[in-house]
């Protein structure tokens, strides 16, 4: 199945001349990037295939298409019968110290601008996931000083954690709070339970079943019965990964409980481990587009998938996954159909 892909989700492309494919041999057709073209549009115009793009991001990483909405004017390409590659600059000798440069000459292709930051997709922990059915927690918080009912940074509480499970003075926790099922948007079955981050702890007393910690940061009110895990120390960078295989899910929850969705924020699918998502997989988010029978009277069964956005996977759990909006062209909302396609 072929998508009908918005021009805008990615780049607004101008008007270029069709240039055919690389003929099927080992020289390369050499192309020189032109104002308004686009990894999907390339895609498209030289492999007939423009869903070949995530692939072409994920493979030049390093080539200058580190942000897949950032290619200019000048960048060359190397077009084959089945792939694309971007051309790496050659590095440019300076010019002596003692001579100006001299002034280019009219016509001359001018040197492409600096490259913008690198779009990184990362995991910092602070994301939230959904609690699978039969995913123990590392611990909980049993009790705070003073029997407080809210506490936060630099108070003091107590946890289930000690010598017996493996804790020990001075691990760190990350806290969480559940927020309830979450359940299947077709099937209405029950997919996991939500949790959020509320902050860290550090352990400072360890006795055999339990151990007295302090809070180290608090994002929101932290209260017993808080769930614990350890903390991930280190932001971790999510290259994009080009899709090994064809996969239909479900965005079943967001982050924070909208059902109104947008660029940048965090939701949850039905697709994780078992079913062969990977973190830096891209998926699109795609609807149904329905005829109205009113203004024909020809029968058709379905049209092509109307493709409102794209996400990208940040980590992955047993069944489920935690992923980002990179990409809307419409309204995003919670139970949006996401599918995944591997470059034909």
């Amino acid at each position: 199945m072929r998508y009908r892909f918005p021009v805008a989700l990615l780049l607004l492309s101008l008007a270029a001349p069709v240039f055919p494919a690389a003929a099927a041999s080992d020289q390369p057709t050499i192309y020189t990037i032109a104002p308004g073209d686009t990894l999907w549009g390339l895609s498209k115009r030289f492999l007939n295939d423009p869903h070949y793009w995530p692939n072409l991001w994920a493979a030049n990483g390093e080539n200058g298409i580190g942000n897949p909405h950032f290619i200019y004017p000048g960048q060359k390409i190397r077009v084959y019968s089945d792939r694309i590659e971007i051309e790496q600059p050659k590095p440019q000798q300076a010019a002596p110290a003692a001579e100006a440069p001299p002034a280019a000459p009219a016509g001359t292709e001018v040197a492409p601008p600096p490259e913008e930051p690198v779009q990184a997709f990362s995991v910092t922990g602070s994301e939230g996931f959904l609690v699978e059915d039969g995913q123990p927690p590392a611990g909980a918080i049993i009790a705070t000083a003073q029997n407080r009912k809210i506490v936060g940074t630099d108070d003091i509480v107590y946890t289930d954690l000690g010598r017996g499970n493996g804790a020990n003075v001075g691990d760190r926790y990350s806290i969480y709070k559940k927020m309830g099922a979450v359940s299947h948007p077709v099937t209405n079955e029950i997919v996991g339970e939500r949790v959020i981050p509320l902050g860290e702890l550090q352990l400072s007393e360890v006795e055999e079943k339990v151990s007295k910690a302090i809070i180290t940061k608090s994002y929101q009110e932290i209260s017993p019965g808080s769930y614990l895990l350890p903390v991930q120390d280190k932001k971790v960078t999510v290259p994009l990964r080009a899709a090994d295989r064809d996969l239909v899910g479900y965005i079943v929850e967001s982050q924070t409980g909208n059902k109104v969705i947008a660029v940048r924020d965090l939701v949850f699918l039905d697709l994780g481990r078992a079913q062969g998502v990977q973190p830096g997989n891209l998926l699109y988010i795609v609807r149904d587009v329905t005829l109205d029978q009113r203004y024909t009277k020809s029968r058709v069964d379905k049209f092509p998938v109307e493709v409102v956005g794209a996400l990208v996977v940040l980590k992955t759990g047993l069944n489920t996954s935690t992923a980002v909006i990179v990409k809307s062209v419409d309204t995003i909302y919670r139970g949006d159909r996401v599918e995944m396609k591997k470059s034909r």
